[in-house]
């Protein structure tokens, strides 16, 4: 019994000192919803707004130092792939290759050593599934699977 005492106890202990953190979703009568509010580290009796959530911004997203960033968009592509990227350590991309899934290279750009974006047009290849390598200075691919819709 009195380890099942020290054991609640203990719980109860934990649970004062942990982070409460909450997003309160609010509807409409038709079902969509109207706001989102995030709280942080608020006590359950008084739910304290820390603020309205409208939309991802710059200042919501974590830097990650030290690593490469790539995006592309959209995928599955239409018409047009966009790339962007941002390398570290004096880090260049020296080639894009378009590969088809039979292996054979659709489309490659080159001297894009002074870029950091590319547009891809994909509006004459056939449906299918692409890989797209971005080969760096370094020596070092980065591939990724793209996927081309009608």
């Amino acid at each position: 019994m009195k380890k099942y005492l020290l054991l609640a106890f203990l719980s109860f202990s934990f649970l004062g000192i942990a982070q409460t953190t909450k997003i309160k979703f609010s509807y409409d009568t038709a079902g969509n919803q109207t706001s989102r509010t995030l709280c942080i580290n608020c006590p359950p009796e008084t739910g304290k707004q820390v603020r309205e959530i409208e939309a991802l911004v710059e200042e919501d997203l974590e830097k990650m130092e030290g690593q490469d960033m790539i995006s592309y968009y959209p995928n599955p592509v239409k018409e047009e792939l966009y790339l962007k990227w941002e390398l570290t350590n004096d880090n260049y991309v020296i080639s894009i290759q378009v590969i088809a899934m039979n292996g054979q290279v659709v489309k490659t750009y080159q001297e894009t050593k002074n870029r950091n974006t590319q547009n891809i047009l994909f509006q004459s290849y056939p449906s299918g599934i692409y890989i797209v390598v971005l080969h760096y200075k370094s020596g070092e691919p980065k591939t990724f699977k793209i996927v081309k819709q009608l």
